[in-house]
């Protein structure tokens, strides 16, 4: 029985992803608001991704900004990697929980609409360039 697992956690191990990462979770932010500044920054090196998100007016891109600094200064300290010869290799943006406000209404007509409150997950993974 240890045995087997032993061998599972050797081949986790094996498979593990070694690049740098960041990741925040349970934001209070629309996962549709987000994809739109996700999308602009995928792809792209990271010195231009801050340069994009610093200068967006949305409140996603403040947000996103704060992750990919993360991600960057987990690839400098943890990993020993440059920063500037590194890009965004995913962003991925995954919806979470969605939170139904049971005292507070919105009025409509014929009477009233709950409050619903919109979470998401992000996570930016870096990769060197090639």
């Amino acid at each position: 029985m240890a045995k087997r697992i032993r061998e599972k956690s050797e081949k986790i191990k094996a498979n593990k992803d070694t690049r740098p990462y960041a990741s925040v979770r349970y934001v209070r932010l629309s996962p549709t608001k987000a994809k739109i500044v996700i999308d602009t920054v995928r792809g792209k090196s990271y010195d231009d991704a801050v340069a994009i998100l610093s200068n967006m007016p949305h409140d996603a891109a403040a947000i996103l900004l704060k992750v990919v600094k993360s991600a960057g200064a987990n690839a400098e300290n943890n990993k020993g990697l440059n920063v500037h010869d590194m890009y965004l290799a995913e962003v991925i943006l995954g919806q979470g929980p969605t939170r139904v406000n049971k005292v507070y209404f919105r009025g409509r007509a014929h009477g009233a609409d709950r409050i619903v409150t919109r979470t998401s997950h992000i996570k930016v993974v870096l990769d060197v360039k090639e």
